[in-house]
C-alpha cells in the first residue's frame, strides 16, 4: 500500500483513512486476497450523481451566464 500513498505525498494511514471514507460512502468496495486488500470502484453511485447534476445543468449555465454578464457590466462601468 506504500506504492498507493507515494504519488500523493501522503502517509499510509492518511491513504487508509481516505479509502475507508470512500468505502463507507459506497464509492469503492474492498475484498481480501491473501495479504492484499483489493479495491474496486463502484460506478453506480457516481452515475447517480452525474444523472442528478445533469438535470440542473441548464439552470446553472443560465445563472453563470447571467453572472458573467453582470460582472462584465460592472467592470465596464468602473472604467
Amino acid at each position: 500500500m506504500n506504492a498507493l500513498a507515494e504519488p500523493f505525498d501522503m502517509t499510509l494511514p492518511a491513504v487508509s483513512k481516505h479509502i475507508r471514507v470512500l468505502e463507507h460512502a459506497g464509492l469503492i468496495s474492498r475484498e481480501k486476497d491473501a495479504q492484499f486488500r483489493l479495491c474496486k470502484l463502484e460506478t453506480a453511485p457516481i452515475q447517480e450523481i452525474a444523472s442528478w447534476t445533469e438535470r440542473y445543468r441548464s439552470i446553472w449555465e443560465a445563472r453563470f451566464d447571467t453572472l458573467d454578464t453582470l460582472l462584465a457590466d460592472m467592470k465596464e462601468n468602473d472604467t
